[in-house]
């Protein structure tokens, strides 16, 4: 073989080896069975007709590669951001090795997260017993100062109740009898990761705010100039929240941000292994009672989460992913007014960089068209940027996204002449996306990881931004929002641009007329 250790080969040059070429072709003919290639050619361009576009859209009872994850997912997110949580799924270790693979590749550290392990015995009897060895077991092994428990599609089928068996729990001794364990039932089988969010955020909210499951007496609300900042479920939040922190900081703003995973996301390598790493800290949890104002960067993840907080006294504001000049003036406005302070000088200046930098690069962006996929909040950030910079969204496409939504986005488009000609999707996955790039193309493609199949398929060009980005490293680390974030996202825009133009000009003395070295 020519792989030894003395000539390491890359495993795609590896696997183009003479032996590996030959064992690939004896699968597919001994085992594979596969149809003639000129069947298979002539399937695969029907496939990019308008008469298949329209039978793929008219499918009802399959979901091909949903731009969604589930809600568990939302939920370890979320518990992750709050001080020496632990997260605890009431379900079966697959899951919770789905979730903490799923963090892990997409922000490069270990997501710490435990399961009550759950098999068959527990789906038929209930999982009381895993749930008292579980919270015993993670309470003694890892000494978190709070775990809260959310639950997978197997505790919600037969019924189990957190309330119930965490009380139960205590008693048995499984955790001190004052030991924080908040809770959100999160059914995998509805909504997606931002509902898991969302329930896991107001269910931590509700244990500090209404007396602890009915342990203690709820707080009293004492009103403070302070706001509150809720990120919601976010593939950027390393970089967003420290962004969103440091603008507060130079406004001078008092604030608290729920649910801070932005350092346990992001641990340095210097001898010492975090498994707990900042985070909003329970002290702050109960304060954010008395915040004058709740503002949350993204509506649709906190769509439960809103509402509880507006109950309890407070001003609430729900952004839409705040990316480019609009949203984020929009979000220093809000906070402007809430807190009567001024916006400082330094971000007047950052604005204007940027407005220059998008008039430094209009006349590349201008006209370009293009289709984005991913969580609600964020493709409507996203859109609303791109209007801005003079590009043409086409196509919006939401697998978790609602009709409320795509009227917020239609809304959105109808006030610029750069959006006449999009169209918007709800409920809809990366197959029908497929057929969109296909009957109706686009020049660029924004979405996650997954979009590299619609890529590799319809060679639309695919600018990485969402959740999850497994094959390229660190972009959480950038922020997306504010107008840093902002400049990001042009740049990464760009990037994608002049690496196409680049591709279609390379061909010495037939398209190289435009292989440019200034642009």
């Amino acid at each position: 073989m020519p792989q030894n250790s003395e000539h390491v080969i890359d495993h795609f040059n590896l696997f183009r080896q003479p032996e590996y070429t030959e064992m690939f072709e004896n699968k597919k003919r001994e085992f594979e069975f596969m149809e003639p290639e000129d069947k298979v050619a002539a399937t695969r361009e029907w496939m990019k007709t308008e008469e298949y576009r329209d039978k793929n859209f008219a499918r009802e009872a399959l979901v091909i590669n949903p731009s969604k994850a589930c809600q568990p997912l939302g939920a370890v997110f979320a518990a992750l951001g709050f001080e020496g949580t632990l997260p605890f799924v009431h379900g079966s270790q697959g899951c919770v090795a789905y979730y903490r693979s799923h963090l892990s590749r997409h922000f490069k550290e270990p997501a710490p997260c435990v399961s009550s392990s759950m098999t068959e015995d527990a789906a038929v009897f209930g999982g009381l017993g895993n749930m008292i060895d579980g919270l015993a077991n993670a309470y003694n092994l890892y000494k978190p100062k709070m775990i809260a428990v959310s639950t997978t599609c197997m505790a919600e089928v037969i019924g189990d109740d957190l309330n119930a068996f965490i009380k139960t729990a205590k008693e048995r001794g499984s955790v001190p009898p004052d030991f924080e364990v908040p809770f959100a039932h999160t059914p995998a089988f509805v909504g997606s990761h931002i509902t898991g969010y969302d329930n896991m955020m107001r269910g931590i909210l509700q244990h500090f705010w209404d007396g602890k499951a009915g342990t203690e007496e709820p707080l009293a609300r004492k009103p403070k100039d302070s706001i509150n900042i809720i990120g919601g479920f976010d593939g950027f939040s390393v970089g967003n929240l420290r962004e969103i922190r440091r603008m507060l900081e130079l406004m001078e703003v008092d604030f608290t941000i729920l649910g801070d995973n932005s350092d346990v996301l992001d641990t340095p390598t210097d001898g010492e292994y975090r498994m707990f790493d900042g985070g909003t800290t329970q002290e702050q949890t109960a304060n954010a009672l008395h915040a004058k104002a709740t503002i949350s960067m993204q509506e649709f993840c906190t769509e439960k989460t809103l509402p509880f907080i507006a109950e309890h006294g407070q001003e609430v504001i729900a952004l839409n992913h705040p990316v480019g000049v609009g949203a984020t003036d929009g979000f220093l406005m809000a906070v402007s007014r809430i807190t009567g302070k001024p916006i400082p000088k330094a971000l007047e200046r950052e604005r204007g960089q940027l407005v220059d930098a998008i008039a430094d690069s209009s006349a590349h962006i201008h006209g370009k068209s293009f289709a984005i996929y991913g969580d609600p909040d964020l493709c409507l950030g996203l859109a609303g940027f791109l209007l801005e910079l003079g590009a043409e969204p086409k196509h919006i496409l939401s697998t978790n996204g609602s009709k409320a939504w795509a009227e917020k986005v239609e809304t959105m488009l109808s006030y610029s002449p750069f959006g006449q000609n999009c169209h918007v999707y709800p409920g809809r996955d990366l197959w029908h996306m497929r057929s969109l790039l296909f009957t109706d193309p686009v020049d660029f493609l924004i979405g996650n990881t997954y979009g590299k199949y619609l890529e590799r398929d319809t060679g639309t060009p695919l600018i990485r931004i969402g959740f999850p980005v497994f094959d390229r490293h660190h972009h959480h680390r950038y922020p997306v929002w504010g107008y840093q974030g902002a400049l990001n996202v042009l740049v990464w825009i760009l990037d994608k641009i002049f690496d196409d133009m680049d591709r279609n000009t390379i061909v010495p003395s037939k398209t190289d007329y435009s292989f440019d070295i200034i642009r």
